[in-house]
C-alpha cells in the first residue's frame, strides 16, 4: 500500500479555477519543488503553451501574480497551473476543464505542446468541450451521473447517440478554421485505421 507523500508526487491535477499564490510566476510553477533552474520552469511553461505571454509581461517570470493570480486572466492562470503540473511530470495527470478559459486557438497550441508530456501517462481529461477529448483512446460519456457511452472519437461518431449530438451542437457553433480542423483531425484517423 503507497502512503499518501508517495501518492501526492505522482498525481497532479489541473482545475478549471487553479490556486494561484501571490509569488512570481516562476515561484508558482515550481511551487512546492525546492531548487529548480530557471531552464526547467521555462521548459514547463513553453510545453504550456505560457512562455510566449510571460515574456511578453514587464517582469517576465519574476512578474508578481498578485492574490490568487488577480494580474492574469484566466486563460494565462490556467496555463501556468498547467505548467506547474509538467513541471513535476506526474504518472497520472487530473485535467478538470483545465483549458476552459481558452480560446478554441490557445487549446489547440497547448494540446500540441503537450502530445509528447502524455505519453507514457494516464491523463483524465474531464471536459464539456469536445474538442479537449477528441484524440483520447477512451472517451466515457455521462449523462445525468449514468455511464451511457464509451470508446474513441470516432466510434462515438459512427455509433451516434448522445456523444455524436453534442459534437455535431458544438462543431455547429464554431468558426470555419475549427470546423475544418476537427474535419482533418475525424480524416486522419480514418487514414491511420485503413
Amino acid at each position: 500500500m503507497y502512503d499518501h507523500k508517495y501518492l501526492h508526487a505522482k498525481v497532479s491535477m489541473v482545475s478549471q479555477e487553479p490556486v494561484l499564490f501571490a509569488r512570481s510566476i516562476e515561484s508558482n510553477i515550481s511551487y512546492g519543488l525546492s531548487s529548480v533552474p530557471l531552464e526547467i520552469v521555462i521548459g514547463a511553461a513553453k510545453r504550456a503553451s505560457a512562455h510566449s505571454f510571460i515574456t511578453e509581461l514587464q517582469d517576465g517570470y519574476d512578474t508578481e501574480t498578485g492574490e490568487k493570480g488577480a494580474q492574469l486572466s484566466g486563460g494565462q492562470k490556467q496555463r501556468v497551473a498547467i505548467a506547474r503540473s509538467l513541471i513535476r511530470n506526474p504518472r497520472v495527470l487530473i485535467l478538470d476543464e483545465a483549458t476552459s478559459a481558452l480560446d478554441a486557438e490557445n487549446e489547440h497550441a497547448i494540446q500540441q505542446a503537450m502530445n509528447n508530456d502524455l505519453q507514457g501517462r494516464t491523463v483524465l481529461i474531464i471536459a464539456h468541450r469536445l474538442s479537449t477529448v477528441e484524440k483520447a483512446h477512451n472517451i466515457i460519456v455521462l449523462d445525468k451521473g449514468t455511464v451511457v457511452q464509451q470508446g474513441s472519437h470516432k466510434e462515438l461518431m459512427e455509433e451516434g447517440g448522445l456523444y455524436s449530438q453534442l459534437v455535431q451542437r458544438q462543431v455547429s457553433g464554431l468558426g470555419s478554421e475549427e470546423k475544418d480542423r476537427i474535419r482533418s483531425t475525424h480524416h486522419q484517423e480514418e487514414g491511420t485505421e485503413k
